[in-house]
């Protein structure tokens, strides 16, 4: 069961390590790329602001954002900005999150995130917890996958393994972490059964698109394309 208490106290951990990182950082490194293809550190931190504020949204059963458009050009025209307003309005919004998040509610109704996506009111918590220790790591500024808690790796793992189950483009996949733990994904697509084996660290990188899967071992065939997320 997801305990939404839990995961804010965990947001609330990782949201000091990203602003303790940020707040390190110059105009110059903020204009330098991050490890989003496309994306400077800026639009990354620009990004978070406006997730957390989109997030604010979804728990008063608002639109996630307005659309898709407006969405990508707020990302675009605060990604330029200081160090100082990256920095203040990282702070403040994340504030926002947590307050609105601390707030009492039903925490069992269904919510609806971009692109029709719904969830429980109580995941939503979690949700902002993966934007921003993947986000983190994206900000190429030293804190890796490794660095990230096991306990919200495994979780990531679970969450990505599901929305991979039954992808017509995968075939059925067992992926195994370096202590025996097994997730099952993907199956709709002729072929396999194959296992994946490697670190949490490493599955999770190859799982999110974040590394290529080159370090991990692969039993029964090659190694998935998966999609975009």
């Amino acid at each position: 069961m997801t305990d939404h208490a839990h995961d804010l106290a965990a947001l609330r951990e990782a949201t000091d390590r990203l602003l303790g990182a940020t707040g390190k950082l110059d105009d110059a490194a903020l204009a330098e790329p991050s490890r989003l293809p496309g994306w400077s550190r800026g639009h990354v931190v620009a990004h978070l602001c406006r997730n957390a504020d989109a997030l604010v949204n979804v728990l008063r059963d608002l639109p996630m954002y307005a659309d898709s458009e407006t969405r990508d050009r707020d990302i675009e025209r605060d990604s330029s900005r200081s160090r100082a307003a990256q920095l203040a309005d990282l702070t403040s919004t994340a504030a926002r999150f947590v307050e609105a998040a601390a707030e009492p509610a039903d925490w069992s109704r269904t919510v609806t995130l971009r692109n029709g996506v719904t969830d429980a009111a109580a995941r939503v918590p979690f949700r902002r917890r993966v934007e921003v220790e993947m986000h983190h790591v994206d900000l190429d500024v030293g804190y890796e996958l490794e660095d990230l808690p096991a306990e919200f790796t495994a979780r990531e793992i679970d969450f990505l393994a599901e929305r991979f189950g039954g992808h017509p483009e995968i075939v059925s996949t067992a992926v195994v972490d370096d202590t025996g733990r097994v997730w099952t994904t993907g199956g709709g697509a002729e072929g396999g059964p194959v296992a994946v084996r490697g670190t949490a660290s490493e599955l999770l990188g190859w799982l999110s698109g974040r590394r290529d899967g080159s370090a991990l071992t692969v039993e029964g065939g090659t190694l998935p394309a998966l999609p975009p997320l």
